[in-house]
């Protein structure tokens, strides 16, 4: 119903709201896999990217890091 003149909404009245709230889903669902596939797909890329500028940096440091994992992880694996 119309606020100001408390009838009923015409039927084209109703085609309008509908296509607009249709665009509007449409044009949400959109917008929201567009997000979800960045932030799902770019972390990984951007932590590598990340870690890949640290290493040319500071390639000391992250031949450390690298040595301390894997001695880490082989003392896992071995028990």
């Amino acid at each position: 119903m119309n606020a100001q003149t408390k009838t009923p909404p015409t039927e084209s009245q109703n085609r309008d709201m509908h296509s607009k709230f249709d665009e509007a889903t449409r044009s949400a669902g959109e917008s929201l896999q567009e997000y979800g596939n960045h932030y799902v797909a770019s972390p990984a890329k951007d932590v590598f990217g990340l870690l890949r500028d640290y290493a040319k940096d500071r390639p000391d440091v992250a031949a450390v890091w690298c040595f301390g994992l894997g001695v880490i992880v082989g003392w896992k694996l071995r028990r």
